[in-house]
């Protein structure tokens, strides 16, 4: 039954009287309001591979400053302190610029962390401080196509030098070839390689999936690796160590401080598998087009100019693209006709 208008005014006039409002009672319904300390392991175990690869640090930050306050306690100028802290003090690296990167990801990872609670209905979305403080602009990357005689050289390090040198020429022609992320790489499983046809299913940024195609040379040296190293079940990793142990990003950090130990301009640029990417994906856009190079890149439509949606290239021309740029034939590639939007 509908409430009585007498009682109703009476409520509210009996709240004026108060001096209680609707938003006090709302904000009095609402769960008590947790401390970083208690509030962090819930925000650890909803965050993805992403979020903790990214943010994990900065959340433990923030919580070694304000652990025992109540997150909704915390102001905008508390986290601009802290972030004035966090770029003071980053760590200086041959590529630092200032700490600008690391100021961005504190506001990010402020920012995740009280989306969370607004998620969870510990606040009000307009009571986050983290989203009132504004994110530093970020800088223009310096990362750039590598040459044809600097690849050459860093392939060369990579095959005469280390412990296991089979595994990092394979791991460099991956990249160069696929135009992948290191994260990609290292979730290959063996199911995710179709040796026959020359595919592999990567799993990347933003969970994004696509098949990549990959020359038969490449993908048979895939099938060897993983036969001999101990890949058996489907969802076994595709990329091991020589003692059938998983691959990790440890060996990537190991394999570019060598190369940088070899080739000084490697270190001083900090040049690392990402620069391949870049590389090739600079090489189809030259001679394929950006709608190709956008493919290969495994670049979603959801962002950008309403043109880019346009501007689309098909498995096909990302593998006419791959077998001209490897010099290899491919079972997927077809001559790419100028007269036809793929």
């Amino acid at each position: 039954m509908p409430a009585d208008r007498q009682r109703l005014d009476a409520a509210w006039t009996a709240l004026a009287e108060l001096g209680v409002t609707l938003a006090d009672l709302q904000r009095d319904a609402r769960p008590a309001v947790p401390t970083f300390d208690e509030y962090l392991p819930q925000v650890l175990a909803a965050a993805g591979p992403g979020a903790l690869r990214a943010y994990r640090s900065y959340w433990q930050r923030m919580t070694t400053a304000w652990g025992g306050l109540a997150i909704d306690t915390v102001t905008a100028s508390d986290i601009q302190a802290l972030q004035r802290r966090i770029v003071a003090n980053a760590r200086a690296r041959r590529n630092n610029r200032g700490g600008r990167h690391a100021g961005e990801l504190l506001i990010a990872a402020a920012r995740t962390f009280y989306n969370q609670a607004i998620a969870d209905g510990l606040i009000e979305a307009a009571d986050s401080p983290a989203h009132r403080v504004g994110k530093p602009r970020r800088l223009p990357s310096t990362r750039r196509a590598l040459t044809p005689a600097e690849l050459t050289d860093i392939n060369q390090v990579a095959r005469t030098t280390g412990n296991d040198t089979i595994l990092d020429a394979l791991l460099l022609r991956l990249h160069t070839e696929t135009a992948c992320r290191r994260a990609g790489a290292l979730g290959l499983r063996l199911q995710d390689l179709d040796a026959d046809r020359g595919l592999l299913l990567l799993r990347e940024k933003g969970g994004t999936v696509r098949w990549q195609p990959i020359s038969l040379d490449l993908a048979a040296s895939l099938v060897q690796h993983a036969a001999v190293r101990g890949a058996v079940l489907p969802a076994d990793p595709l990329l091991r160590y020589r003692n059938g142990n998983a691959l990790t990003g440890r060996r990537y950090d190991e394999l570019w401080r060598r190369i940088g130990r070899h080739l000084p301009w490697v270190a001083a640029q900090g040049v690392t598998a990402h620069w391949l990417r870049h590389t090739t994906l600079t090489w189809v856009e030259w001679h394929f087009g950006y709608g190709t190079a956008r493919a290969y890149a495994g670049h979603t439509d959801t962002t950008g100019p309403a043109t880019t949606t346009c501007i689309r290239a098909n498995l096909q021309a990302v593998a006419a693209a791959l077998a001209a740029m490897t010099g290899q034939p491919h079972p997927l590639a077809q001559p790419i006709d100028d007269d036809r939007v793929v």
